[in-house]
Formats: C-alpha cells, structure tokens, sequence
C-alpha cells in the first residue's frame, strides 16, 4: 500500500505520521480543518514543512464538510486512510461538549463512509486509553469490556469504535481502531502537560498538578506511536486466519482494537522532575484536587501490538522529555 489519506495532517500526531510516510516513500493526500483550537500558526509550520515534499498534497476543509471530505478521498485514490483528526483534550470536553459530537462523532461517519465509497483496503481509525474509563484492572487490555467512559471525550472515541465494529461488519471493510497513551513530543499541542509544563518552568508561572501529583500515567513518545501506526497499515484485520495469540479481533467483522503505549507506568511527579532537570531550573507547583472526568493511572499492555507488528515502543520518557525541550527551545528562541 502506497497510497495513504491521513485526516489531521496539521496536527501533532498527524503531522508526525505523515513525515513518516513520506520518508518511506508512500505518497499522502492530508486533510485538515486547522481550526483555532489551539496557534493556527503551529499547524501551518507543520503543513508548511510537509509540503516541502512532491508527494504531500493536503486538503483544508471540515470533517463535518462530507462532500469536501468524499471528493478528497475519491481524488486522492488511497490504499488505505488514517483517521486521526478530532476534538481533542479531556479538559475542554467539560466546556464545549458538542464540539466533540460534531467532529469525533459526525466527522468520523464521514471518513467511514469516503473511505467505504473509494474501496480502500484498510481503514484505521484513532481511538484512546481514555475509553477504559473507570476501569481499574491495569494493565489495560484490548478484550476487557470498557463501558465506563468518565468525559463526552472518552464517550465519542468508544462510539467510534462502535460504529467502526458495525462499518466493517455490513461492508467488509477492514477496521483497525488503535488507542493512545498519553503522547509527547516535540511539535506537540500546547494544551498536553508537557507543554504546560515547559512553558510554566520557563517563565516562572505555577503549573497545576492534579491529584496532589498521585497520577501515573503510561507516557508514549510520538516517533514510537508513528511507527506503530505505520506497520498497522499492513496488519490488515480479516477472517479467523488473520488472528493472532490473544487477539481482539471480532468474530463478527473484520475489526480489531490494538494499545499503541510505552508498557511503562510513570509517575506525574517523576515525570515533572524530568522536565526540570533538562531546563535546569524547579517548577512552581500547584497542588490541585483531581479533575472531573480524569482518572489517576492509565496503563498499556501492548503486547497485542508486539505481536501483530513485532514492534513494541521503548523510548523512555527522560529520554522523550530531553527532545521536546531542545525542539520546544529552539522553537521559542528561549
């Protein structure tokens, strides 16, 4: 497959997939909103630097838009489509909660029914660590049931992968749904910790921790999350012979759910002293009370992951926190 239609192709995750790509060789057709969620201008560096490639081509209209999102794929002729772009944030769902049900919900309807429409071979959509919800029993497996989504967030991403299951089983197309934890890096959105974080520690302002910093969260560096979605493409979900040990494929449609996370459970508070150690300077800590809708650990088990691609990410979160300083400080010029 060499022809891949990335939707969030401006965004952090999306951006960082797309150079992937194209650094192997794979033509992408990116599309993207850009809306004012966060600096437009950080989105249109990351589309600038893409376009710098031949076989980068991108698209600027609303996954709400069917007909622009239709006429792009269809042009585009992919392979397969990776469907990354959303509302993101836990946090801003408190305040605006339909904007979720517009883009997470609606929007994604419109990528399953372009993607169906041009007949690709695979379509692989972003889900979250967040659809485990209340659950307790850690490491998060793919196969526990997940039914107890704390923020209209985690409850957009689960109908996703409801309606994902329900797509791949009346039109036989092939559903890979991949979620998340807790992902950094440079070029990253200024609403993640890290970035709250490294701004506040520089510019001398409090940051706020959450739960009295008791938090562990399972961070997963972005090059490694990339990289994983990548050799999914080729994990192409079928019939029983497609399975693997322990697989979360269904018997009813060619779907599946793989954890794409660092296996490694960090403390917030280890995480924090990272960031100071590399900026050389202590926070101003805000010790907070828990967050509506937030939980106190995530946790990957990706194994499944392991044994689909044979690839597990590894990069530790020092290590990780060491880059988006560097590229976080060369950015600002601080």
């Amino acid at each position: 497959m060499k022809r891949i239609f990335v939707t969030g192709t401006a965004g952090f995750i999306g951006f960082h997939l797309s150079k992937l790509l194209l650094d192997e060789g794979y033509a992408v057709g990116g599309y993207d909103g850009m809306t004012d969620y966060y600096d437009v201008r950080l989105k249109e560096r990351r589309h600038a630097m893409l376009r710098q490639n031949e076989r980068f081509t991108a698209t600027e209209a609303m996954l709400e838009d069917g007909a622009a999102l239709g006429a792009a794929v269809a042009a585009f002729k992919p392979d397969a489509v990776v469907h990354l772009a959303a509302q993101a944030g836990v946090r801003y769902s408190l305040e605006n909660p339909r904007a979720y049900i517009d883009s997470n919900v609606t929007g994604t309807l419109n990528v399953m029914e372009a993607a169906r429409a041009a007949g690709v071979r695979h379509l692989l959509m972003a889900s979250t660590s967040s659809v485990y919800g209340a659950n307790e029993d850690m490491p998060f497996d793919e196969r526990q049931k997940a039914d107890t989504q704390l923020t209209i967030y985690a409850a957009t991403k689960k109908a996703n992968e409801s309606m994902g299951h329900a797509w791949a089983h009346i039109h036989g197309l092939p559903v890979t749904m991949f979620r998340f934890f807790t992902v950094y890096g440079p070029w990253g959105r200024p609403d993640m910790a890290l970035f709250k974080f490294t701004k506040g520690i520089l510019e001398e302002t409090p940051i706020d921790i959450y739960n009295h910093g008791d938090m562990y969260r399972d961070f997963t560096y972005v090059d490694d999350l990339v990289r994983g979605i990548r050799l999914l493409i080729d994990a192409v979900p079928g019939g029983p012979e497609t399975a693997v040990e322990d697989d979360s494929l269904s018997p009813a449609a060619p779907f599946r759910v793989v954890n794409i996370g660092n296996s490694d459970k960090v403390k917030l508070l280890d995480f924090i002293e990272a960031i100071e150690d590399e900026l050389g300077r202590k926070a101003i800590r805000n010790y907070m009370p828990m967050q509506t809708g937030d939980v106190p650990a995530t946790w990957a088990d990706a194994s499944l992951l392991k044994r689909l691609t044979g690839y597990s990410p590894q990069t530790p979160f020092r290590e990780g926190v060491a880059r988006f300083v560097r590229w976080y400080r060369d950015y600002y010029n601080v």
